[in-house]
């Protein structure tokens, strides 16, 4: 995979839009909630932030993959959340709010983390290879710009003009999942002579980050004995990660240049969605008690 116009300028506008769309339905209140419901959002950001980057380095360890790839699914377990994530949790009748809270909170802390996670995974898998490094305040002031900026703005929006803001919040959205698609689609026609190869290197490693994390999310809440609305929010929270930021991360000029850590987080965002109908399958059979 090398880099384009696609990962240089599509795929940072693309994150953009679908940030914005994220902001059109956040206000300050969704980031007071953590005061309101501290349980439910403590354990959703200590599952996103901690044990879901765990996992990926168990996974990454385990799985035998490149030193590259192994790269990959840590910048992918890195990226929690996202507006696919919100969306999953509607589709599921999930906790929305309580979903875009975590996203909200996540998404301004992952903006420290992932420079740290990542250096960190080079120097674990990488070693002596490593020529690559995410230079920390220069990562954190570029993921601010194409994530909290238009998330932001798009607070903006709902707060001074709601109406218009609720107008265009829903087809937004649907745009948002149209870009993913877009990117991965743009992505694997680029690459289609490769695209089994991409599979037998990282399709187990990341439906078992996708699986794991999903049941680790849910399992977590269950026991925690949140309600069923929650047990499923912070399932999919945990469980479906931000691939357009991984994409970004991975592979933006600016940022890691290396087209092949990307891999994981393409093959994800086409996994992910197969697995969100599977979990709400399961919902549909699991007797509805709160």
């Amino acid at each position: 995979m090398e880099s384009s116009f696609l990962t240089a300028v599509f795929l940072p506008l693309a994150l953009v839009i679908i940030m914005l769309g994220m902001g059109l339905g956040l206000t300050l209140n969704d980031f007071k909630r953590i005061l309101v419901v501290p349980k439910s959002v403590l354990l959703g950001l200590l599952a996103q932030l901690v044990l879901l980057p765990v996992v990926g380095l168990l996974l990454a360890t385990l799985f035998p993959l490149s030193a590259e790839l192994a790269v990959g699914v840590m910048i992918l377990a890195a990226c929690p959340g996202g507006a696919t994530s919100n969306m999953v949790t509607y589709l599921v009748r999930g906790n929305v709010a309580l979903s875009i809270t975590l996203t909200a909170i996540s998404s301004l802390i992952t903006i420290f983390t992932i420079p740290l996670i990542v250096n960190l995974a080079m120097q674990r898998f990488m070693q002596a290879e490593v020529a690559l490094q995410l230079p920390f305040l220069q990562t954190v002031v570029q993921i601010a710009v194409i994530t909290l900026i238009p998330v932001g703005l798009g607070m903006a929006i709902h707060h001074y003009a709601p109406r218009i803001a609720a107008q265009i919040e829903a087809w937004v959205k649907w745009l948002s999942l149209f870009f993913l698609a877009l990117i991965i689609a743009a992505i694997f026609l680029k690459e289609r002579a490769n695209i089994p190869t991409f599979f037998l290197q990282v399709g187990g490693v990341t439906l078992a980050l996708n699986v794991v994390s999903m049941a680790l999310g849910y399992g977590l809440a269950t026991v925690a004995k949140l309600d069923h609305q929650d047990t499923k929010a912070i399932a999919v929270e945990v469980g479906i990660q931000n691939g357009t930021l991984a994409i970004a991360v991975a592979s933006a000029p600016t940022l890691l240049n290396a087209p092949t850590m990307a891999i994981p987080a393409a093959i994800y965002s086409l996994i992910m969605f197969a697995t969100s109908a599977a979990f709400a399958g399961l919902l549909r059979l699991r007797p509805q008690t709160q």
